[in-house]
């Protein structure tokens, strides 16, 4: 079953889902602006389209990421996105 869900006023969407070959995974689009999630499970995020300037936990710099590279954020903690042109991902939720 699809699972659709919407944050920061709509300006984040994205479409949950179980597969067998990727797991639980979502997939999404973010408008342009500055966004701060929480993990509950660690998350390995793919950019699709777009770009993602990325801060994660831990860290003092911003990395750039663009379309096909994927980075890794811990579970149970707090990243921070900027995003310039609308973008899109996959998230994939590993099991801890």
């Amino acid at each position: 079953m699809l699972n659709v869900s919407e944050y920061f006023e709509g300006k984040v969407k994205s479409i949950g889902f179980d597969s067998a070959s990727t797991g639980r995974a979502s997939v999404g689009v973010m408008a342009e602006g500055e966004y701060t999630f929480s993990t509950g499970d660690p998350e390995e995020m793919t950019v699709v389209s777009g770009s993602f300037k990325v801060l994660l936990p831990g860290e003092t710099e911003w990395r750039h990421y663009d379309p096909g590279q994927v980075f890794n954020v811990p579970g149970h903690s707090e990243f921070h996105l900027q995003v310039a042109e609308p973008s899109s991902y996959l998230c994939r939720y590993l099991k801890a």
